[in-house]
């Protein structure tokens, strides 16, 4: 079981970090060369469009996986699983605490210039939490 728990942490992991790489070397940098208003325009309309059955439940059942192997990794003795664990925790903690209350800001608000340097910031840490998940977790 542990295999399968800590394969589906890291495949969780890698995924969501897929998802954060492309944002950080396609999206935001695309969304940089255009208007703010525009950029503003399709930021909202992704952060619309992400909220969907498919993506919720990778985000909040890696989660729930990474806590999983944390406590696991906790019970065996096993730092590297709890690291693991931990990192990926690390990366849904940053989305929570910095990158969702950022779009709010964003649906609300629209100031770009606010908006887009910190959450590029916050993006490339959860991106880097979930690859460092991902190695920590590699059998």
């Amino acid at each position: 079981m542990t295999g399968v728990l800590d394969g589906a942490a890291l495949t969780g992991a890698g995924l969501l970090g897929g998802v954060y790489l492309a944002f950080s070397v396609a999206v935001l940098p695309a969304l940089r060369r255009r208007p703010a208003a525009e950029a503003v325009t399709v930021m909202r309309g992704v952060n619309r469009v992400i909220v969907n059955p498919v993506f919720g439940t990778l985000f909040a059942g890696t989660a729930l996986l990474a806590g999983a192997v944390t406590v696991a990794g906790a019970l065996g003795g096993q730092p590297l699983r709890i690291a693991g664990g931990v990192a990926v925790l690390a990366g849904f903690a940053v989305t929570a605490a910095v990158n969702i209350p950022l779009n709010n800001a964003l649906e609300r608000d629209g100031d770009w210039a606010a908006f887009a340097p910190r959450w590029s910031v916050a993006n490339h840490l959860r991106g880097a939490f979930s690859a460092l998940g991902v190695v920590l977790l590699l059998p």
